[in-house]
């Protein structure tokens, strides 16, 4: 796998930018606290329910689906809401996914055409936040390996669960703060896993 460059600066979830990229009936941000559960083992054969619904709907236009996030790391707390990485060959592309997707349960909620042509869609219940992106793309590739080096490293699994639990308790009304909060944890272990 390529190893991608460390991010050049979070994804902004504030203000106007937020309700910009928000699709449909999507609120710009959080409407109830954020909260962080412990490990679910049940998390893995949710993730491959999901993984063949995807499967089915796009068939080979499904490039790579993958569990990616807190959720997909065995003994780490999250979010109960499963993140999926869904690679296409073109997430500009709506037409191409969108609707099989929908037919599927899976809504289109966010737009992000300046960050790698992120789409993210929702399941009905907003249990799953299902990225797109393309082929190749630096934020997926971070994905996978921050995943696959928290599986591996208890330490920094545990060093990143106590940051996310503070950031929640610190933010539990505010995403953008949220996700700010952790960041310099992330970073810290993308350059543990080689990035620079």
């Amino acid at each position: 796998m390529r190893i991608p460059p460390l991010p050049r600066a979070s994804l902004d979830l504030t203000g106007d930018k937020a309700a910009k990229r928000a699709v449909g009936n999507r609120p710009a941000n959080v409407t109830s606290p954020i909260t962080i559960d412990a490990y679910n083992p049940e998390w893995p054969a949710m993730f491959a329910k999901e993984e063949a619904a995807i499967r089915a709907a796009l068939g080979t236009r499904a490039l790579a689906v993958e569990h990616v996030g807190s959720t997909a790391v065995p003994g780490l707390a999250a979010k109960n809401r499963l993140d999926i990485d869904l690679i296409v060959a073109d997430p500009a592309d709506e037409d191409a996914y969108v609707p099989p997707l929908e037919a599927a349960g899976y809504f289109l909620r966010t737009r992000d055409p300046d960050w790698y042509q992120h789409r993210c869609l929702w399941a009905h219940d907003h249990g799953v936040n299902l990225h797109v992106f393309g082929p190749d793309c630096d934020e997926y590739l971070r994905h996978l390996l921050l995943r696959d080096w928290l599986r591996d490293h208890p330490e920094d699994r545990d060093r990143y669960s106590a940051e996310k639990q503070r950031a929640a308790q610190e933010h539990p009304m505010d995403m953008a703060l949220y996700v700010q909060g952790k960041s310099a944890i992330i970073i810290d272990i993308l350059k543990r896993c080689g990035l620079r």
